[in-house]
């Protein structure tokens, strides 16, 4: 039986952008063999009567709910069994709150038994602490022990040594990157520092720029000023009347070719000149070789 944690995306903030991907989840065949992913009604589940957390922003369940009547629940949660056919909540008691809400008869549900629950962590904690992680496996175990252990970022960081929250954080932003980037981490292609800079690109940008990096070896330094400059070029662009509005289209098309903050000056008669800056003699080199 397989345990299908990529079940979408989705809610952004409602449900956390980033969805386990069994693919990069250190402990996948382990979790395989301890639980079982199944549908049960709404009607058997209890929520954990020592859970900690017994504060619930009431706008923000009434926001998933409605969500969940739009687009169904993405993320199973995790129960233990309770006697009598019943089961107690592990994780996502929030989730379990806004499908009552939202009139589901049922809901997706990982059951594991407690004993499961403590080795699964444990070995989570015991992956984290290897050498040989990627950071994409890294931050899927990050994800995990925040939404299937209920650990706060500050608890996930005591426990892999010391750690701060926003190093957690951070280390599981490079989930939101396309499947494309996190297959390249994994394997070996791209670094957690190359990577970073990609986040806030759009996934298409990033799929037609990738390929480039790869082949001609970028380094975090020059991807990060990639961004910057398409970012400043992408602002210009909804800027009215700051630039001749003719010639945005190309620009942005140039400063995406050559990598550079490429820029038209219009004259008189419909002259003009079109500059690319360069940065020093490799960069020049570089930009020359793709204008032949």
């Amino acid at each position: 039986m397989s345990v299908k944690r990529g079940l979408g995306r989705g809610f952004e903030s409602l449900i956390p952008t980033e969805v386990i991907d069994e693919t990069f989840d250190p402990t996948a065949e382990q979790d395989e063999r301890m639980s079982e992913l199944r549908h049960i009604a709404l009607s058997l589940i209890e929520p954990d009567a020592d859970q900690p957390r017994t504060v619930f922003d009431a706008d923000a369940i009434q926001e998933l709910a409605t969500s969940i009547k739009e687009h169904g629940l993405l993320q199973p949660i995790v129960v233990v069994p309770h006697g009598s056919g019943t089961f107690s909540i592990v994780a996502g008691e929030r989730r379990f709150r806004a499908a009552k809400i939202a009139g589901l008869k049922t809901i997706p549900a990982l059951v594991r038994t407690l004993s499961a629950q403590h080795k699964l962590e444990l070995s989570l904690i015991e992956n984290l602490q290897r050498s040989d992680l990627s950071a994409i496996e890294t931050a899927t175990a990050y994800l995990k022990l925040r939404d299937q252990f209920n650990l706060s970022l500050e608890e996930i960081g005591h426990r892999v040594g010391g750690k701060s929250v926003a190093a957690v954080s951070n280390t599981m932003r490079l989930l939101r990157l396309p499947q494309s980037v996190r297959q390249a981490i994994l394997d070996g292609k791209m670094t957690e520092g190359r990577a970073r800079p990609l986040i806030s690109l759009d996934e298409a940008i990033i799929d037609e720029l990738l390929p480039r990096i790869l082949a001609e070896e970028w380094s975090a330094r020059t991807i990060e000023q990639y961004a910057s400059r398409l970012k400043r070029a992408q602002e210009r662009a909804v800027r009215p009347a700051q630039h001749p509005t003719r010639y945005i289209t190309q620009t942005e098309q140039l400063t995406k070719r050559f990598a550079t903050d490429v820029s038209v000056r219009a004259g008189a008669k419909g002259t003009g000149k079109i500059i690319i800056p360069f940065k020093n003699s490799a960069d020049f080199e570089r930009i020359t070789k793709l204008l032949q």
